[in-house]
């Protein structure tokens, strides 16, 4: 692995690709969140009826500047979120494991600490990486949801007219202060914490299963078929937590006193599967998203580290 800080910026440009690539889905997947919100199903009415009409839709009305809205935001909240999510995965896994194999039976093999391999660990350090990552992008992310749910044409949900990123940041500092920039930062953790408690984990298990019993080489397959099984679980454990926060993030006021009154209301109004409202949208992004970031990921950390191990003492890479 790279050091703390160039593990950070490997995994924030690995995300900057991916999220290039993928944003007009998300872009989408926001829409038909929104869509329909705190009305019956019967009197909800229905713009966007899927992922390929969503981007017809868009596009046809409001351009490639429609779909890709907020990308700018996007890449700050990438840099920040992935960056921390692969920067600090390792050095906590690798802290939790030496805590552990020093109070187990394992003790005097601190040699294996970063080749041990604890499940629970692994979740707790994926979980943590990325609860860390979404709290300090929350503002980017909030504008951005915010951004990409605003259409002059076939609007969904609670409109909100900035120019740009910064204007929007400016606006909701004024209006809200600086409460109002971290507003839905609680469901965002929570939606981050499901994703990475089991993206990387899976990454990395789907990688070793496919190593040890199809016998497969380090390389770009096996980097494909890793994050593309990772990519399917992550979907499906966090887009329940997504569509509550981007219902939080969008709202103006208190239309929802909290994420558990969010996700109350739209249930008890909507019926329980509107919490996978835009699931295919959001499988559509996902997929290809965690495919280029883990791939990518895997890229720039060796071409980081033969950066490092150029520029950098082994004594000023241990301390970073």
């Amino acid at each position: 692995m790279s050091t703390t800080l160039g593990s950070f910026i490997a995994g924030g440009i690995a995300a900057c690709g991916a999220v290039t690539v993928t944003h007009s889905f998300e872009t989408v997947k926001i829409r038909l969140q929104l869509q329909g919100e705190l009305q019956a199903k019967r009197d909800a009415p229905r713009l966007y009826k899927g992922v390929l009409h969503g981007v017809k839709v868009i596009y046809t009305n409001e351009g490639l500047k429609g779909l890709l809205r907020g990308l700018s935001c996007a890449y700050i909240y990438q840099m920040t979120l992935n960056g921390c999510r692969l920067g600090f995965y390792d050095p906590i896994r690798t802290t939790l494991n030496s805590l552990y194999l020093t109070r187990s039976p394992l003790h005097g093999r601190e040699a294996n600490i970063k080749a041990y391999q604890s499940l629970p660990i692994n979740i707790f350090s994926g979980a943590s990486s990325g609860i860390l990552g979404a709290f300090l992008g929350s503002p980017f992310f909030l504008v951005k949801t915010r951004l990409q749910s605003f259409s002059p044409f076939l609007p969904v949900g609670t409109q909100h007219q900035y120019r740009n990123a910064w204007d929007g940041l400016r606006q909701i500092y004024g209006a809200e202060g600086i409460k109002g920039l971290w507003r839905g930062v609680g469901p965002a953790m929570v939606r981050t914490g499901f994703g990475s408690s089991v993206q990387l984990p899976t990454y990395f298990f789907a990688k070793r299963l496919l190593q040890r019993n199809f016998n497969m080489q380090d390389g770009a397959p096996l980097h494909l078929m890793s994050s593309t099984a990772s990519g399917v679980v992550v979907c499906i454990f966090m887009h329940p937590p997504d569509t509550v926060m981007s219902r939080m993030y969008n709202q103006t006021g208190n239309l929802y006193s909290g994420a558990f009154d969010c996700l109350y209301r739209t249930v008890k109004t909507e019926g329980i599967l509107a919490v996978y409202k835009g699931f295919f949208a959001h499988l559509a992004r996902i997929l290809p998203h965690t495919i280029l970031t883990l791939s990518l990921a895997e890229q720039t950390n060796k071409l980081m580290r033969r950066f490092e191990d150029r520029v950098l003492s082994k004594e000023v890479k241990e301390k970073l």
